[in-house]
């Protein structure tokens, strides 16, 4: 299978594995199809509850891994501003992220008309939109309106402060040095603390791995350089062992020397994980008002067996794959995504020219 030139089959590989495990973990947690389908699988299903989660440990040093290849792809400073980095990332996130939201309230209002719930989300209010729109929910205290939205204002916050740091750095040279004792901090300190879990300095640690990764693949000593980063790692797990970081660590050093040893771009051709990594985010956003659509319908359905059960779970994860697909290619790719903000920016500027001709603002001063 010939693989698009800036493509990187192995990561593709990891997110689409990392994908399904957080499916499945979601699988696992809500609605009746989750509990009628423990009842006959109950190792399986609480494994995937207790551990599927930790795939997000993948999706962090992989966001860290890319991020150090688009700011600082041999170890330099940010010398341009970042505040346009941060706002293209932004967009590039919130773009598909807030149809998916649209896509959660509708769900939620459907599934609440068939079964009675914990899992289906409250009405959502504006404020509640507006904080998700803004990626803030979980530091206002907002209620998430879709499963799993919270590592978008975290993806979002480590970009930011990576940038920052990267620009911050460049006045004595020391901006990788910079980032990562950062990381350090994360994994020796803020990780350490469940109380930070709603900042960027908690999930810094896997981020500044990822990061780290790409850096000691430029170098020719790249074995000692991921001997030093293990070696922070290591010490950090010995100072307090959590199974996440021992994770986070282990796909550091895969993509650090797949990059080098060369396989990075060329193992596994695999089609069908090129196809999953490639529509992740969209699978990751898309999945939860599946899951709530396919509960209600079981619920309405008034099914109680596991292996109908079993079989929902089953039909809505290829759902899952199919919606993903299409979500994908009409709202997260860059032409769909291009095209959509680019409208938006075309109504706002048709919208800001409306309010200018309104009498009696220019005069006030407003809007000239």
């Amino acid at each position: 299978m010939s693989q698009p030139a800036n493509r990187m089959p192995l990561i593709d590989a990891l997110k689409a594995i990392a994908a399904l495990l957080v499916l499945l973990n979601h699988f696992s947690s809500y609605g009746p199809l989750a509990e009628a389908t423990r009842e006959a699988f109950p190792g399986i299903v609480d494994w995937f509850y207790g551990y599927g989660r930790m795939a997000v440990q993948v999706f962090l040093v992989i966001a860290g891994f890319l991020a150090a290849r688009a700011l600082s792809g041999h170890g330099q400073a940010l010398t341009v501003s970042p505040l346009p980095l941060i706002w293209k990332r932004y967009l590039r996130l919130v773009v598909p992220y807030l149809a998916a939201i649209g896509l959660a309230i509708a769900a939620a209002a459907v599934a609440d008309h068939w079964m009675d719930d914990e899992a289906i989300p409250d009405r959502a209010t504006f404020k509640q939109w507006l904080a998700h729109a803004l990626l803030l929910q979980s530091l206002l205290g907002f209620d998430s309106l879709s499963a799993g939205v919270w590592y978008i204002a975290i993806d979002f916050q480590l970009f930011a402060l990576m940038a920052l740091l990267l620009w911050g750095g460049q006045i004595k040279r020391v901006a990788p040095a910079l980032v990562l004792a950062v990381a350090s901090a994360s994994l020796f300190w803020f990780n350490r603390d469940a109380s930070w879990d709603n900042w960027a300095l908690y999930f810094f640690g896997s981020y500044g791995l990822g990061a780290a990764a790409w850096w000691a693949s430029e170098r020719r000593q790249m074995s000692s350089w991921l001997g030093v980063i293990a070696t922070v790692a290591i010490a950090a797990l010995i100072v307090d062992f959590r199974l996440r970081i021992v994770l986070a660590l282990g796909v550091a050093l895969l993509l650090g020397f797949g990059r080098r040893a060369g396989f990075l771009e060329q193992w596994p051709n695999a089609r069908a994980l090129a196809f999953l990594g490639q529509i992740s985010y969209s699978l990751f956003l898309v999945h939860f008002p599946v899951l709530l659509l396919a509960n209600g319908l079981y619920a309405q359905l008034e099914l109680s067996s596991p292996a109908s059960a079993l079989l929902g779970l089953i039909l809505a994860l290829a759902a899952s794959i199919v919606a993903a697909n299409y979500f994908y290619r009409w709202i997260e790719s860059p032409e769909a995504s291009r095209r959509i903000t680019t409208a938006f920016a075309w109504l706002f500027g048709k919208g800001l020219e409306m309010v200018r001709k309104v009498p009696g603002l220019s005069r006030f001063g407003f809007l000239r």
